[in-house]
C-alpha cells in the first residue's frame, strides 16, 4: 500500500474508533485520550506496542478520567463525572477532531513521516499538555518506555503482501476480547446483524444456509434504499474451524447476474484481546463486465476494502 494510502487508511479507522469512544461519553468532539483509545485499538504496530505494555482499553479509560479530574482539581474545579454509556457514534452525526488532536495527526503526516499509526502515536507521546503524560504513567508506564519499545518494533522489518486480483480486500482489527467470544459472535449466523453492515433480519433455510434481509433502516434512523434484486442474501457457512476461522459465502439469488462474495474470518490471540483478519473476495464475472471491472479495479478495491473497514469496527464495537 502507497504511503498516501496507508495514512488515508489510518486516519480513517483511527477518526472512526475515536469519536465512537468520545460518543461514550456524551461528547461530539474527539480529543488526545480518544487518539490514544484508537490506537491501543490499532491491528498497527503503534496498538501492538501498547498492548504489549501491558496497557488494557479499560485501564486507559480509567486513567483518562483520573488524569481529568486532577488537572481540574490542580485549578481548584470539582466536576462530577458521569459514568460513561454505550457507544452512538454510528447513530449519530456531527463529530469531529479537536484542534489539538487534528494537529498531532496532521504532523504525523507531514515532511518525510510516513503518516501511519506509529507516527501518529510519535507525535502524541510528545503532545505539550501532559495529558498523555500523565494517563501512560497512571496505567504504568511512560513515553520514553513506548518510544523505546516502538523503535524496537520497527527495526523488525516488514513482507509487504499483494494480489494480483481485483476485487480482492484485506483488513485487520484489534478486538479486546477473548477468542472464545468473538468467535461466537462472528460464527453465528443469527447473530449476523451485530456486525455486517447490511444485514437485517436473519432466516434459516438449511443447517448451513440462511437467507439474510437487508436492513430496512440505518443506525441513525435513516432509511435504507435498496433495489428489489438485492433485498435477499443466501448466506452460506462454507468452513468453521473452531475457535480460529470461519467462512462466509454471499450471493443474491434474486439478481440477474447474482456474483459470489466470500469472507474469511481469521482469529488469532493477541495481547489484551484478539487480532481479527478479515479477507474478502468477489466472484469475477465474465464477457465485457471483466473488462469494465479491470477499468474500475481502484474502486472496488476501496469499496471492499470500506465493506471489511464497517466490519471490523462493528466486531471491535460489540465488546466496548
Amino acid at each position: 500500500m502507497s504511503r498516501f494510502l496507508t495514512a488515508a487508511a489510518t486516519m480513517q479507522t483511527l477518526s472512526a474508533t475515536a469519536m465512537e469512544e468520545a460518543s461514550r461519553e456524551g461528547r461530539r468532539e474527539a480529543d488526545l485520550e480518544h487518539l490514544l483509545f484508537a490506537l491501543l485499538l490499532s491491528e498497527q504496530k503503534a496498538g501492538q506496542v501498547l498492548r504489549g505494555l501491558g496497557i488494557t482499553l479499560d485501564a486507559a479509560r480509567d486513567a483518562a478520567r483520573q488524569q481529568h479530574a486532577a488537572q481540574l482539581q490542580s485549578l481548584g474545579v470539582s466536576v462530577e463525572q458521569n459514568e460513561p454509556g454505550r457507544i452512538t457514534f454510528h447513530e449519530t452525526e456531527g463529530y469531529e477532531w479537536s484542534e489539538r488532536a487534528l494537529g498531532v495527526m496532521t504532523r504525523a503526516g507531514n515532511g518525510r513521516r510516513a503518516g501511519d499509526a506509529a507516527a501518529i502515536l510519535r507525535e502524541l507521546l510528545t503532545e505539550p499538555s501532559g495529558l498523555i503524560t500523565g494517563i501512560l504513567e497512571r496505567v504504568g508506564t511512560t513515553p520514553a518506555a513506548v518510544t523505546e519499545r516502538l523503535d524496537d518494533a520497527e527495526r523488525i522489518p516488514q513482507h509487504p503482501t499483494s494480489s494480483k486480483s481485483t476485487v480482492q480486500g484485506r483488513f485487520e482489527v484489534f478486538v479486546p476480547a477473548a477468542i472464545a467470544d468473538v468467535w461466537e459472535l462472528v460464527s453465528d449466523a443469527e447473530r449476523m446483524p451485530e456486525w455486517e453492515p447490511q444485514a437485517g433480519t436473519v432466516e434459516v433455510e438449511t443447517a448451513d444456509t440462511w437467507i439474510v434481509q437487508s436492513r430496512t433502516e440505518y443506525p441513525d434512523g435513516k432509511p435504507a434504499k435498496v433495489k428489489e434484486p438485492f433485498r435477499r442474501r443466501r448466506v452460506t457457512r462454507a468452513e468453521a474451524l473452531e475457535p480460529t476461522s470461519v467462512v462466509w459465502s454471499f450471493v443474491f439469488p434474486d439478481a440477474a447476474h447474482p456474483n459470489l462474495r466470500t469472507v474469511w474470518i481469521e482469529l488469532s490471540p493477541a495481547a489484551g484481546g484478539t487480532q481479527v483478519t478479515l479477507t474478502s473476495s468477489w466472484q469475477r464475472r465474465g464477457g465485457w463486465r471483466r473488462i469494465v471491472g479491470f477499468l474500475l479495479s481502484p474502486l472496488q478495491r476501496f469499496f471492499v476494502w470500506l465493506q471489511l473497514f464497517q466490519a471490523g469496527g462493528a466486531i471491535s464495537r460489540v465488546f466496548r
